[in-house]
């Protein structure tokens, strides 16, 4: 039995739903949807890897006896939230504090101890912290919320898995290997405030459903496009991407966080970094901002 089915298998026995990635990389290996065949389990229609991702050891040693493959854990199901500690990109200022520093920070601010818990050093020397999720809360992924380097991976996002290796560097429990639940004063600042309906307000005009429902389909058509782009046009990819569903964002068809959290998961799915896709991002929805002209009045 390979290293890799192995240490695929020891995540299923933790309740953990994993899936391959490519060999050596970061990025599911499953098919995406502009190139699903339609067949198998995707006959009712294209099935992501959040989906796919399985405990069943019989589907693990098939999808794992084809190839060296990497492990994803779907965070989501999985009932996850991992909390990644990224170092400042190798070209920005070197004195710039990291994400671990920057999470101790924000425990001190806030009057907490700096949470313990399953601890993973990643391929790149970065950290990632595992916590149960809350039963009383969805939680999805968050870029920066917390602090600057301090994403967040639950549903909707995933994790490389210790005993994947990427560019000779395996990623390894560090630390405590036990699992605590999310500190709820950390769950506070990941969960949005819950809209005040006490007393009715004047407000904005609410989207209207066609509106919303377009700017759904053109933040998905934009995910394909970095899901698919090239080596060496991924970043340019990304901001291009962000840029066309910005608009959405300006004219309030879409929150914000949502698709801040949507191309974060795709760019680092591509091979970007965290931080690259964070400050790709940024720039893309703040030109958007500065730039959106008026919606256009409906024929």
């Amino acid at each position: 039995m390979s290293a890799l089915l192995t240490a695929a298998l020891n995540a299923a026995q933790h309740g953990w739903h994993v899936f391959p990635l490519r060999p050596g990389d970061k990025r599911p290996a499953l098919h995406g949807e502009t190139a699903c065949p339609h067949t198998s389990p995707c006959a009712g229609g294209h099935v992501k890897w959040e989906q796919r991702a399985t405990t069943d050891p019989d589907r693990i040693r098939a999808a794992w006896s084809t190839g060296a493959f990497n492990i994803g854990i779907a965070t989501g199901p999985s009932g996850l939230v991992v909390i990644d500690l990224d170092w400042p990109k190798p070209n920005n200022d070197q004195d710039a504090p990291d994400g671990a520093a920057n999470l101790a920070a924000l425990c001190e601010r806030a009057g907490q101890p700096v949470p313990r818990t399953r601890t993973i050093r990643t391929a790149s020397g970065g950290t990632h912290l595992y916590f149960s999720a809350p039963a009383a809360a969805r939680l999805h992924n968050t870029a920066g919320t917390l602090a600057p380097l301090v994403d967040t991976r639950a549903w909707g996002g995933y994790v490389v898995a210790a005993g994947s290796t990427i560019n000779g560097h395996t990623y390894a429990v560090d630390g405590p290997a036990l699992i605590n639940p999310l500190p709820p004063w950390l769950m506070k600042i990941l969960v949005p405030p819950h809209p005040n309906t006490s007393t009715p307000t004047p407000g904005p005009t609410p989207v209207p459903v066609r509106a919303h429902r377009y700017a759904e389909t053109a933040l998905q058509r934009e995910q394909s496009a970095v899901r698919a782009a090239p080596e060496g046009r991924r970043n340019a990819t990304l901001l291009a991407s962000v840029r066309a569903v910005g608009r959405f964002v300006a004219w309030g068809d879409l929150p914000r966080h949502t698709v801040e959290a949507a191309f974060q998961a795709e760019g680092e799915a591509a091979g970007l970094t965290a931080a690259e896709c964070r400050a790709t991002i940024t720039s893309a929805l703040n030109w958007s901002a500065r730039t959106c002209r008026p919606r256009p009045e409906a024929a």
